[in-house]
């Protein structure tokens, strides 16, 4: 097993990119292995913050959405909007942490407003 190179941050060569920078480039890695990897050092002892990166020459195009894939996402997103309490749609993505719409999840305080 080889090692990868290892670079600091922000001195990585020319031709290497992180997933986000690929994909702000329109590419994917694309089925290949990570290439190298940054490392920012951290205080007090804490292991460093690794970003791995990838071949820019070796990424492939981004796949097009089609209409499936649309009305999938568009399915999704409805139903994160959609409260489960009262089945209307909330207008935003309702927190898991409260599981319902504002107005579901705390009655008492929208009879006392």
């Amino acid at each position: 097993m080889s090692t990868l190179p290892v670079y600091r941050w922000r001195l990585a060569p020319d031709g290497y990119a992180t997933r986000r920078q690929l994909r702000a480039l329109g590419l994917r890695p694309g089925g290949q292995d990570v290439a190298a990897q940054l490392e920012r050092p951290r205080r007090r002892g804490r292991p460093p913050l690794v970003a791995y990166l990838y071949r820019i020459d070796a990424a492939k195009p981004v796949r097009p959405m089609t209409p499936g894939r649309w009305a999938a996402l568009d399915r999704a997103n409805t139903a994160r909007r959609t409260c489960p309490e009262c089945g209307r749609d909330a207008g935003y993505t309702i927190p898991a942490s409260l599981g319902a719409c504002v107005p579901c999840a705390y009655p008492e305080a929208q009879r006392a407003a």
